[in-house]
């Protein structure tokens, strides 16, 4: 009777810790498609400037010919800051992972004389800044074009792209 009574137990024992597994693996899992996630889709942050004392070359500062106006992302989006009604295309400046982070280049935007608008990206969970917002491709191209030109030492400018808003 005792020795049947350890072998259930033991039996029950074995199953117990057998059966647990940690529920580590599922978190690590999750936190690296987060990770692969945000690094698949470059941040483009809020930085600070240093101007050089070196004089640069003077360069004409109106926007070239559009030729090309290049790809257009796609996305579904709803407006969380601004006051712009959000047209078809609009040009994004910044995309961030962070509200604060696009409010705080919106509020960098207003205060360069833009309207900018905070829109947000449920798919994505990204927070995009559009500059601005026109009803056809040629012109937000040729604004996008004139937005880079106006901030030719801003790199994170330069990346600035089109994106065309689906209902």
């Amino acid at each position: 009777m005792k020795k049947l009574v350890l072998l259930g137990m033991g039996v029950c024992l074995v199953l117990a810790f057998s059966s647990c597994k940690s529920s580590e693996s599922a978190y690590k899992k999750a936190y690296e498609k987060a990770k692969q996630q945000e690094l698949a889709e470059p941040q483009v942050g809020v930085t600070e400037e240093v101007t050089p004392v070196v004089a640069a070359p003077v360069e004409d500062a109106t926007p070239k010919k559009v030729t090309e106006t290049g790809p257009v992302r796609q996305e579904k989006v709803t407006v969380v800051a601004g006051d712009e009604g959000l047209k078809d295309y609009s040009v994004i400046a910044g995309s961030f992972g962070v509200k604060a982070n696009a409010e705080g280049l919106k509020e960098w935007l207003d205060e360069e004389g833009y309207n900018a608008t905070v829109v947000f990206n449920a798919e994505k969970a990204m927070y995009r800044v559009a500059v601005s917002s026109f009803a056809d491709k040629a012109s937000a191209a040729k604004a996008r074009d004139a937005f880079k030109a106006k901030y030719p030492n801003r790199s994170d400018f330069q990346g600035a792209w089109l994106l065309y808003r689906i209902n």
